[in-house]
């Protein structure tokens, strides 16, 4: 069973927003946010190669269900232009996507497939996922991801639902700054992910990271909205991200990535 409660024998760093720590600064992404996450809700709201040739996967033939990806939140139905995926599996996702590849972000590598999405590729910004739980998930990776590097506020404006929400993480990340990363790309972190809840509108998954120097993991649950023919991320009213920190001994009860 997974440990909802509050991950223990953190540090005063843990009670930090994530954007003024150091971890988040010096991280490979998301990796080490959950080092230092876990009081966070408490308190407030790079180029590399692909793991494929081209690192910009070719779109899928579009589907009959394109016609039904409804635009929650005031979205619309269409999906934007040259985003077309299959979004016949609406079933929570019990295994990673046959196809996916681990691709460079910063110092982190991200899981993307040619399937699920993203599908296009502008400088921060990865886009077009599927219209289905898995394309949530891929989805709240690559977003959540892209807050740790230069571009943030690209990949805020287009893919964070806008509110009160996208406001205050707005103002918090503005005032920490661009602080680029570096290092070796390392597909190390993510370990898994679960979905919670979900309906064509609205998204809520669990994610879970390696801890690097120790033998456990890290959890966090991160909310994904459809709007404007894709996944867009849902931050709470007062800016946060990522919700239930929580540090775990094992991957059991998720969906692993693998190798």
């Amino acid at each position: 069973m997974l440990n909802s409660g509050r991950s223990q024998g953190g540090s005063g760093e843990w009670e930090q927003p994530f954007w003024q720590q150091r971890g988040w600064i010096l991280s490979a992404g998301f990796l080490l946010v959950l080092l230092v996450l876990a009081g966070f809700t408490m308190l407030s709201g790079g180029d590399g190669k692909s793991a494929n040739a081209s690192g910009a996967p070719d779109p899928q033939p579009a589907s009959s269900a394109d016609s039904d990806s409804g635009g929650g939140s005031g979205g619309s139905d269409a999906r934007p232009a040259g985003c077309r995926t299959d979004d016949s599996d609406q079933a929570k996702p019990t295994v990673a996507p046959k196809d996916f590849t681990w691709k460079a972000n910063g110092t982190g590598l991200v899981p993307v497939s040619k399937t699920v999405g993203p599908l296009k590729y502008d400088g921060p910004v990865w886009s077009c996922f599927a219209h289905t739980p898995m394309g949530a998930v891929m989805a709240a990776h690559s977003i959540t991801d892209h807050l740790s590097y230069q571009g943030w506020r690209k990949v805020v404006d287009q893919q964070v639902v806008p509110g009160a929400g996208r406001d205050a993480l707005v103002r918090s990340r503005t005032a920490e700054g661009d602080k680029p990363t570096s290092g070796t790309p390392d597909a190390g972190g993510y370990a898994g992910f679960t979905v919670l809840s979900y309906d064509k509108e609205k998204t809520t998954l669990m994610v879970v990271v390696r801890i690097a120097g120790k033998d456990a993991y890290g959890t966090a649950s991160v909310t994904m909205r459809w709007q404007d023919g894709d996944w867009k991320l849902a931050p709470d009213a007062d800016g946060t991200v990522y919700s239930g920190m929580s540090q775990v001994s094992g991957t059991s009860g998720f969906v692993t990535w693998g190798a």
